[in-house]
């Protein structure tokens, strides 16, 4: 099986570091806006921890954005700024799209369902379009390469094409 990368489009990288561009103006206007208003000498605080704040949002953000996936035939290696983790296939029970809700709209990505821990966020697959067509090819991908290798079902018997038909 050849390997396969699962991360952003450019498109999508950048749509992401727009985002990402109006955080980063918001939490920069904060600090200078303290600094200029207040003239009490104990507002340095108030400065440092938006920019403390901004600068560990624009980290994840990076972390987010540049995330990666490679499917090879021993299992799923992820690829951060920051991380290397390798997850063999026979430790995967499943494939699934978590959805969660907040004020700028409906976000999701994949989820790997382990046999044993908790489930991990495959990089490269967050998003928040509604029925996003790069999503469900990720999700494809990722289910056809694991059950080519597990057997092509998973821990409760159902085969992966069911479970793409009951979305």
């Amino acid at each position: 099986m050849p390997e396969v990368l699962i991360g952003f489009s450019a498109a999508a990288r950048r749509r992401h570091w727009w985002r990402t561009g109006i955080l980063m103006l918001v939490l920069v206007g904060g600090p200078v806006a303290v600094g200029v208003t207040v003239s009490a000498p104990d507002s340095w605080w108030w400065v440092g921890g938006f920019g403390a704040f901004g600068l560990l949002t624009l980290f994840d953000m990076i972390n987010r954005i540049y995330g990666q996936a490679v499917l090879t035939a021993a299992g799923i290696e992820f690829r951060t700024f920051v991380s290397r983790r390798s997850l063999p296939w026979c430790e995967i029970a499943g494939v699934k799209v978590r959805q969660r809700g907040s004020r700028s709209g409906i976000w999701s990505d994949l989820r790997l369902v382990r046999v044993r821990g908790r489930s991990l966020t495959v990089p490269g697959t967050m998003t928040n379009r509604m029925w996003d067509a790069e999503l469900d090819q990720k999700l494809v991908l990722i289910q056809g390469h694991w059950s080519r290798t597990v057997g092509g079902s998973d821990r409760a018997g159902r085969s992966a094409e069911t479970k793409r038909r009951s979305r």
